[in-house]
């Protein structure tokens, strides 16, 4: 099992100018290591839409790369999202699954099917070519230079160990955010 904070630390530290989404568990994490104008926080009633929001991004902005940080249950929300990445595929998108089989910021309830979903195969059955499953910290190493290279879309599963993280509270309301990536983007 990896350490989430441990991925999150090795993926800013390779970053440059990608714009990122976050949401539930990973949004207050990442804005420890990064909160400027290319960090998009997606948690106000946004749980299982940060993919689809990513892939717009991705679509609008072909030229920037766009990692979309989501757990395992946001990405149970909205699964039809992976047959749309498919469809239109975005070279330049990123989505990783952070996955610990739980609802962390609302208690660590079990999502539905902890322990037995396989992210891999159902990105793969939504017709996604490029995807990971990474569970230890040689293969995390190992896969982290394609987070930023090669052809997209690309799915990483990230299976961590659980934590407790709160409910994430960001800088600004959701309207602010979007200015300033918009302003960030040059729109």
């Amino acid at each position: 099992m990896l350490d989430k904070y441990a991925c999150l630390r090795k993926l800013f530290s390779l970053r440059r100018d990608e714009i990122v989404v976050t949401t539930m568990s990973v949004a207050a994490p990442w804005a420890r290591l990064s909160d400027g104008p290319l960090d998009f926080a997606m948690v106000e009633s946004s749980m299982g839409q940060a993919p689809a929001f990513g892939l717009g991004l991705a679509l609008a902005r072909p030229e920037r790369r766009v990692i979309v940080l989501n757990g395992d249950g946001s990405t149970l929300m909205c699964l039809g999202t992976l047959v749309t990445m498919a469809q239109n595929p975005a070279d330049n998108l990123i989505l990783v699954i952070v996955e610990n089989g739980t609802y962390e910021v609302t208690g660590n309830q079990p999502i539905p099917g902890a322990g037995l979903v396989d992210f891999e195969t159902l990105a793969r059955g939504a017709g996604l070519a490029h995807v990971h499953t990474i569970e230890d910290a040689g293969d995390f190493d190992a896969c982290l230079p394609l987070h930023f290279k090669g052809p997209g879309p690309r799915v990483f599963t990230w299976k961590v160990r659980g934590a407790e993280e709160p409910v994430p509270k960001p800088r600004a309301y959701i309207r602010q955010r979007a200015l300033e990536l918009r302003q960030a983007l040059g729109q």
